[in-house]
């Protein structure tokens, strides 16, 4: 069977289906931020992260495999030019070329909205997210030393930009 992937238009329909992608990321890795599994009513707060903003469920002939938003990065209307990225890629379709696919739509709806610079937070130990970045024109600008303890191991964060046009 052929990959056809679409996105679709983050909404209410889609909590259980997202929340079970970053809740394994939770359970699995230390590629996101909570020590514990976070309950289906978190997702109120991804959608209202991002008003405003393009956010998508990514569907691989119909059945959904990930997500992807830009949100943003400060509050204040003198960052509107922009933008901070997240996306998870069920565990079972990474590597398929989705993550590049996901991140070459969002770069195309923050220009369409004035966003010319997208940030990316990673955990230090996330190098499969870093080389990811890397690789699709990010660059490393900064990093937050030990600010997070995950599972008992203290984590730097990565800070990576991305100058759109």
């Amino acid at each position: 069977m052929t990959m056809k992937i679409n996105f679709e238009i983050m909404s209410f329909e889609h909590r259980d289906a997202v929340m079970d992608i970053f809740n394994y990321y939770v359970s699995n890795s230390l590629a996101t931020y909570p020590d514990d599994v976070l309950p289906y009513e978190y997702y109120e707060k991804f959608l209202d992260m991002t008003k405003c903003y393009p956010a998508y469920v990514i569907k691989e002939n119909s059945k959904i495999v990930g997500f992807c938003m830009l949100r943003a990065y400060n509050p204040f209307p003198t960052f509107k030019e922009c933008a901070e990225v997240s996306y998870f890629i069920d565990h079972h379709h990474t590597g398929k070329g989705i993550g590049s696919m996901a991140l070459k739509r969002l770069e195309e709806d923050a220009l369409k909205v004035g966003i010319k610079t997208i940030l990316a937070n990673i955990s230090s130990i996330n190098t499969r997210s870093i080389d990811f970045h890397k690789k699709n024109g990010f660059v490393e600008c900064g990093r937050f030393q030990k600010i997070i303890t995950k599972k008992g191991k203290p984590l730097d964060i990565v800070w990576m930009q991305k100058i759109l046009e």
